[in-house]
């Protein structure tokens, strides 16, 4: 883990800065800070309409009942993309722009359910229900309330 935290905060952005430097001497300062800029913009863009879109298939999924794992996966890799393309660089925002593109996602997706199955482990259930009903012992004595209703008006209350 010390070694990839190593990579992510000394290598990548040495690595961004010398790639930054390297395009800026190609076509100039003020243009690089425009592609910056300009990623930015857009990509945060696309990740905004691509999550709303997905906040909106989970709700649907959900409503009909179904667990919405691929809909999850895709908010999660939304969400970094979204993170990446706010980070200044180019490689952050190869990497953003490739987790924004749902084929490549889709990809990404199939490997990341693959590392999940075999290094956690992974229940199952029918429904939402069907787990409740097997977690609880049932006691059908429990489950009747025996009530009396009796109707309360509010003008009875107010003549006395």
């Amino acid at each position: 883990m010390f070694l990839w935290l190593i990579l992510l905060f000394i290598f990548l952005p040495w690595i961004e800065l010398l790639l930054l430097f390297r395009l800026a001497d190609l076509i100039g300062g003020w243009e690089t800070l425009g592609v910056i800029i300009l990623t930015g913009v857009i990509g945060a863009s696309l990740a905004r309409w691509q999550g709303f879109q997905t906040v909106m298939r989970i709700r649907s999924e959900l409503d009909h009942g179904s667990l919405p794992a691929d809909a999850l996966l895709d908010g999660l890799f939304i969400l970094c993309a979204g993170l990446l393309l706010i980070t200044p660089g180019l490689l952050t925002d190869a990497t953003g722009f490739t987790l924004l593109a749902p084929p490549a996602r889709t990809l990404i997706k199939k490997t990341a359910k693959r590392y999940i199955q075999t290094h956690f482990q992974v229940a199952q259930f029918g429904s939402f229900t069907e787990r409740a009903d097997r977690s609880r012992p049932r006691n059908m004595d429990q489950d009747v309330i025996d009530v009396d209703a009796t109707e309360i008006n509010d003008t009875e209350s107010d003549d006395s």
